[in-house]
């Protein structure tokens, strides 16, 4: 349902909603949030038993408490991800949109269910939050452990000369992309696989060591080697030799990927009509339960009367709450042929 609140009767349906929910999910910067009667204080004497889950830009606390924040300035740049999400040489680029913001609502998701699971264990309900400079923090959480013990770090990745060539990104002959993870047992496989088995007498590349002081030499011979064939060849010669590896995939690509759908990855969806005929499930799953099947969003406000009805406004209460501004009129959803 959709509410104006900062209509003067929008309260009323508020306290309703609070009194009766388990969970209020606010986004709101901490100033609107104050403004509109939102914070944990104005709420949580309403339902004791509330879980009020607190999402943000850069934490409740701290000088920058009340900034607002998107994925890609707190999340990414922040974070320190975006530093890190780079080829040598190459100036930070923008990440995929909302990928922060999806990464985030899993730390949403665990926050609110564990203040759940709390609440099953004493009767209490429970304030919890998160941010998006937290999850961008854990998400690039290798790299500032290591700040935090004073590490020396890598320079930025160079995909012609990096530290190590046999895990690296090369391209196939059609134009594919893919990165081959070898560990130094299993070079012999790799170089006797891709026809280069003379690579395992060359002194150049005798050890990891002498792999990593040469590696400009070995990834131009690797260069040259698979741009010979295409993707089907070398991913046959990679499975045979046990070498791990993955195909830079388009969006495109990866809605055709078969493991999607045989884990319930791509779900059918239900409703929304035209294209709209599948989407993508949460990452989560527990098995021997199954999931509620995907549906279409709901319009905003389609549901506005049917849950004032279930909150005990009467048809009369109704409408005047629709006259005072504090719901819009529903509109009515029409499917997409």
């Amino acid at each position: 349902m959709a509410l104006d609140l900062k209509s003067p009767r929008a309260g009323e349906i508020l306290e309703r909603l609070v009194k009766w929910a388990d969970v209020l999910i606010v986004n709101f910067p901490a100033p609107a949030r104050k403004r509109l009667k939102l914070t944990y204080e104005d709420v949580a004497p309403w339902n004791p038993r509330l879980i009020y889950a607190d999402l943000t830009g850069y934490g409740d606390k701290g000088p920058d408490a009340d900034l607002p924040g998107f994925d890609i300035t707190a999340y990414w740049a922040r974070s320190g991800l975006l530093s890190l999400t780079r080829d040598a040489g190459a100036p930070p680029t923008l990440p995929l949109s909302g990928s922060g913001d999806h990464a985030t609502a899993v730390g949403v998701y665990s926050a609110i269910v564990t203040g759940l699971y709390r609440r099953e264990r004493t009767g209490k309900g429970s304030y919890v939050t998160t941010s998006l400079i937290a999850a961008g923090v854990w998400a690039s959480g290798i790299a500032i452990q290591a700040a935090l013990c004073d590490a020396t770090f890598f320079p930025p990745h160079d995909r012609k000369s990096p530290p190590n060539a046999t895990l690296n990104v090369y391209r196939s002959s059609d134009e594919n992309w893919f990165l081959i993870v070898t560990e130094p047992g299993k070079w012999p496989a790799l170089a006797t696989g891709i026809g280069r088995s003379d690579l395992l007498s060359d002194a150049r590349f005798a050890d990891a060591a002498k792999q990593a002081e040469n590696s400009t030499q070995l990834t131009a011979i690797l260069d040259e080697v698979f741009g010979s064939q295409p993707m089907a060849h070398w991913g046959e010669v990679f499975a045979q030799a046990h070498i791990p590896f993955g195909v830079v995939q388009t969006p495109s690509e990866v809605i055709k990927d078969p493991q999607l759908r045989a884990n319930d990855i791509i779900v059918p969806l239900e409703g929304a009509g035209g294209r709209l005929t599948s989407t993508i499930s949460s990452p989560i799953q527990v098995h021997g339960v199954v999931k509620v099947p995907a549906t279409r969003a709901p319009e905003i406000g389609e549901h506005n009367e049917e849950v004032l009805k279930q909150l005990g406004f009467d048809a009369k209460q109704i409408d005047g709450l629709r006259a005072s501004g504090a719901i819009p009129k529903t509109r009515k959803y029409a499917p997409t042929a």
